[in-house]
Order: C-alpha cells, then structure tokens, then sequence
C-alpha cells in the first residue's frame, strides 16, 4: 500500500482487486448486497470499495460454501476491492443473546436462535474463505456510555485478540487458491483501535497495535451514542498516533457533512449504511440539505430530486413521482432513494479528493457544514 501524509491527504491504496483512490466512503453491502442497489450501478456511480458483513455471511449463505463457490468477489459479481468487517460489532450488538470470553463469544443466530462460536482464530477463517482485500481483526466494541474500568478491560481483551488475529491470519492467509491469481498480492489486515471515550486508553490501544506493524488501522467504538463533539475529539486526539504512511479507517460513520469534516482532518477510509438505510425511510440528502420526501408539498412537485446532482434518478424522475413511489409503497422507491444517496456520498467524497488536489477544501468544508443545517 502507498499513502500521503498530513491531514486531509489525497493518496491510493494498491489492493488485489484494484486501486482505491482515498480518502474512500465504502458502501455497504451486508450479506453480499447494497441493499436495494445492483452492482452495475454501483460501477457507474464511481464506488471504488464495498463493505461485506462477516457475521451475516456466515449464517447465510455460509463461508465454506462461499469458499467453494470462489469467494465473495465471484459470488455477487463484483471484481472491484471489498472490506469485510470482523464480526465484533454484530456479535456484540446481540445483548442478550452472546457471552464473551477470553476465548471468543458464544452467541445465538437473530436468524433461528442456533448457537454458534466466534473467536479471533474463526473471525479470521471466515474472512479468508470470503477473500476481502482487506479484512479487520476480532475485536470488542466497546458501548456508549461505559466506565473506564470497563473501556481498560475492552481494550485488552481487542489488544490479545489483535494478536491472535495477527498469528492465525499470517499462518492461514494463502489457503485462498484464487489470490495467486493477484500478482502475488495478499489480503490485508487491519486492526482497531478500542478505548471507548478515554484519551489516554485511546492513545494506549493505538501504540500497542501500531506496534503489531499491520497494513492498516481503524478507529473502532465510535458513532455509538456518544455526542457528535466528542467522537470529533476522539478522532483528532487519534489520529496522529497511527502510522502517516499507512490507511486510516473510521468505522461506521456518518452524514454528509461529517464524512467530509473527519476526511479533511486526515481520515483515509469511512463506511456507513446511512445512504441507503435513510433512503429506505425517505429521507434524501441533496446539494440544499436533508429532503423528507414524504411530505405533502412535494405532491405535485416537478423539479429534480436535487437540480444540481448528475445521477440517473435526478436526470430522470421528479419529486412528485419519488414522493408517488414513497406513499404507495412501491419497492422502486427504495430502489431509486437508495441510488440517489450512494451517488450523493460518492460525489461528495470526490469532492472532498478534487478539493485537496485544488486546495480548496476549507470552502467545501464550509458550504457542505451550511447545506448541513438546510432542510430542502
């Protein structure tokens, strides 16, 4: 991998699947699939790197079988770069239905109630049979709010499962027949950083797992309830403890202005399901603001979704006929919702990269934070 320095860098990532221009915002695509959006259209909208979901592709359909079937690229026909996740956070947003160890964590299936295990070893089985570009160690998220006694035991337990991680991934990572086939290249591990709101637990997580000497690093434990000015501190506070020559990934954040704010403090790679889970309720993001286009005053509205954006629902379809779709419950609606936002987030984020290379990017910091607060 090569990367620039310095906050809000523009640099590229050399992954097995392709080159990634950062900083990126990765799509989300679950259980193998951006909910609601086909992957041509994907390809067209410029999305660079998908997000897969370790936890839901093992139930289903299973990572053996997506092992035979040559791995999760083949099998939803997607030849670009893919993220998958560790598990963790899905494992551990379970409650009452998991127990953790030092082993691992026992859980049951929100699908049919089965028990099943996962620990560090497993989580990283798992994400070589799917074959990601780039996979994440086994960690624990820790939740909003959580005293320090319990953010320090968070923290060593991701720390001893970062390591586990580490070992079974260097011992098992060329079992994937299919990645000799990517001049040599391998997947690539990340590891997260943990320590729920506390500087200094931070500040030790990052330097125990920087010194693992991984491709890449995430802040993980984020966008978790707490309030939007800490999570900006926790990042900032963050940030200049990770390598400068290497990817930093922010896990699971955000609106469109914050991707913008958090890449132009340095951050290289952001996911979230925003784009499409909002999509799926109405809610639209567009060069004026936020659009709730369930209401009445967009009935017989015969303007674009958003004038200024190229995408192909807003060279096509009006508000009304979007708002129609909503009402009536129509699955187009989702499906036109959901590529508008994905085509929102993706030129906002070449914008962002346009921006650095112009040096512009205060002013677009500026205008994207008043658009934040407009209501269209």
């Amino acid at each position: 991998m090569q990367h620039g320095t310095g906050a809000g860098r523009r640099a590229t990532m050399q992954l097995p699947h392709g080159v990634v221009e950062t900083p990126v915002f990765m799509p989300v695509g679950t259980a193998a699939t951006v909910k609601a959006v086909p992957q041509h259209w994907l390809e067209e909208a410029g999305t660079q790197i998908l997000l897969g979901n370790t936890y839901h592709l093992y139930l289903r359909p299973g990572h053996e079988r997506m092992r035979r079937l040559g791995g999760l690229h083949r099998f939803m026909s997607w030849p670009h770069a893919i993220l998958t996740d560790s598990g963790g956070f899905q494992v551990f947003s379970l409650n009452a239905l998991r127990t953790v160890s030092e082993e691992g964590v026992r859980f049951r299936s929100h699908l049919d109630g089965s028990s099943h295990f996962f620990s560090p070893e497993h989580s990283m089985d798992v994400q070589i049979a799917l074959g990601a570009d780039i996979v994440m160690a086994f960690d624990e998220c820790t939740e909003y709010p959580a005293t320090r006694e319990r953010a320090r035991a968070s923290l060593e337990l991701t720390q001893r499962w970062a390591v586990r991680s580490r070992d079974h991934f260097l011992a098992h990572q060329h079992e994937v027949p299919w990645y000799a086939e990517r001049d040599g290249q391998t997947q690539n591990l990340f590891g997260i950083v943990q320590g729920g709101m506390y500087a200094d637990l931070r500040r030790e997580s990052a330097e125990r797992l920087v010194a693992l000497d991984l491709p890449g690093y995430a802040m993980g434990g984020l966008s978790v309830g707490e309030p939007r000015e800490r999570t900006r501190e926790i990042i900032a506070e963050t940030l200049p403890l990770l390598p400068a020559d290497k990817p930093r990934y922010l896990m699971g954040v955000g609106y469109p202005d914050e991707i913008v704010e958090y890449a132009a403090m340095g951050v290289d790679m952001m996911d979230c399901v925003l784009p499409t889970r909002a999509a799926r309720h109405g809610l639209l993001f567009t060069s004026q603001g936020r659009m709730n286009i369930k209401n009445q005053r967009y009935a017989e509205d015969q303007e674009p979704l958003d004038p200024e954006c190229k995408c192909a629902v807003c060279k096509r379809y009006t508000r009304a006929y979007l708002r129609h779709l909503f009402a009536a419950k129509e699955p187009l609606a989702a499906v036109l919702h959901s590529m508008h936002n994905l085509a929102f987030y993706l030129d906002t984020m070449q914008s962002v990269r346009d921006a650095m290379v112009l040096g512009t990017l205060p002013e677009l910091l500026e205008r994207v934070r008043q658009r934040q607060g407009a209501a269209a």
